[in-house]
């Protein structure tokens, strides 16, 4: 007497396998076998398997060779869930001795949801896209929870800060529909695309250049697309394509650093830029206000959940000081350092509220080009600070050295047999 048990060939479709009752001639079914081959099982939507992402709660085998899986979904109405009950029936069938699969489905609790989620980021790191910022340069996101606190202008200035000390600088203008960049460096143009001299197939996009001390930044905006008064109307999921477009089908070059001004939140594009660029670190801006802290927060807060390093906090905009000596904390006093010590990251800059960060965001001059002013000063004490916390990479060493001799012969690595 004999029934089927639905299992797996390794190179087509289930099939129908006879069990016998009497066993004699199967060996009992291996709990730790029934796991590995759980881990087959992939969720489509998180692209790793169900064992990895702590989706499998519990394996029982029984007797007479019957495995009982437990699966906990994100949810009782996860529309996958026909799917991975077949997948898992499927997979834990073709072990051999298992005679039967009950496959028992349950929800989540928070703590393994949050535990599955942190898994998918760090899995989605780890897929990155290749794009063509050069993996020497230095990723700073500049980035907060709002809009208002002076992303921009910390951005802008800390980038021609890096390129008046001779680097070369890309800057970023990820806020597609609230762009404001060319304006503040003074760099305006249309955006041209010419081919690639190493694949002719291939278009690049050029960025616009302006040449400041021995460096220059070059630049990337929606505003270089769009006119400055029109409105970019689009869905998260078209924001987060052009900053992808950005970072793959750009012309960098050999830039030391790409500073990108992120738009305000922590939505689509921010975890587009976490997955795209997984070395990328993110330095947090705030206002000294008791309220912008706490939104700020956030933005550190997805920083770590999306495993990127925080380089540290800039409080902007912290006081006044009129020009009879006076200093007028306008928006609140303390922000920065509360974050700070809120996050466990440094306080790396407190930059002055004075008209001169204005006027040179109006004119495209930056504040930071301006060796007098206290604006100056502060953002003059940012851009050291950056130098001395995020180094640019000096590509050096034996294996840099070897690739890149390699490169000259047109050829690529490939394994050497050891002697013998």
């Amino acid at each position: 007497m004999s029934r089927p048990v639905t299992s797996v060939c390794c190179n087509g479709p289930p099939r129908d396998q006879p069990y016998h009752d009497d066993m004699e001639q199967f060996p009992p079914p291996n709990e730790a076998a029934v796991w590995d081959a759980l881990r087959g099982v992939v969720d489509p939507e998180l692209g790793d398997n169900i064992v990895d992402l702590g989706m499998v709660d519990a394996v029982e085998v029984r007797p007479g060779g019957a495995v009982m899986v437990r699966v906990a979904l994100t949810t009782p109405s996860c529309p996958l869930r026909g799917q991975i009950k077949a997948e898992v029936t499927a997979r834990a069938g073709a072990v051999t001795g298992v005679s039967a699969v009950d496959v028992v489905t349950s929800a989540m609790d928070p703590a393994q949801k949050a535990a599955l989620m942190a898994r998918a980021r760090w899995k989605a790191t780890q897929r990155a896209p290749k794009t063509t910022v050069p993996a020497r340069a230095r990723v700073i996101a500049v980035s907060s929870g709002k809009g208002g606190v002076g992303k921009s202008s910390v951005s802008v200035n800390l980038a021609a800060g890096l390129a008046a000390r001779g680097y070369q600088v890309g800057v970023l203008d990820a806020d597609i529909a609230g762009f404001s960049v060319p304006r503040m460096l003074g760099v305006t143009g249309q955006l041209e695309a010419t081919r690639d001299a190493e694949d002719p197939e291939r278009k690049l996009i050029r960025p616009l250049v302006r040449r400041i001390g021995h460096g220059e930044v070059r630049v990337v905006s929606m505003g270089f697309l769009a006119g400055e008064d029109e409105a970019v109307m689009w869905r998260g999921l078209m924001l987060n394509r052009a900053v992808q477009h950005f970072l793959e089908d750009v012309a960098w070059g050999d830039v030391d650093y790409l500073i990108v001004d992120m738009p305000p939140g922590t939505g689509d594009i921010q975890m587009g830029l976490a997955r795209m660029l997984p070395s990328a670190e993110v330095l947090v801006v705030t206002t000294p206000g008791h309220a912008a802290q706490v939104v700020a927060a956030r933005a550190a807060t997805m920083a770590r959940k999306s495993y990127l390093r925080l380089v540290g906090v800039v409080e902007n905009m912290s006081a006044f000081r009129c020009s009879h000596g006076e200093r007028y904390e306008l928006f609140g006093s303390g922000g920065g350092l509360r974050l700070a010590r809120e996050i466990g990251a440094p306080l790396l800059a407190s930059i002055p509220l004075e008209p001169a960060v204005a006027r040179g965001g109006d004119s495209g001059e930056p504040a930071a080009l301006d060796p007098d002013g206290e604006a100056g000063r502060a953002f003059a004490g940012l851009v050291d600070t950056i130098v001395e916390r995020c180094p640019v990479l000096q590509m050096t060493g034996c294996s840099a050295r070897v690739l890149e001799a390699l490169g000259a012969l047109g050829t690529s690595a490939a394994p050497v047999a050891p002697a013998g």
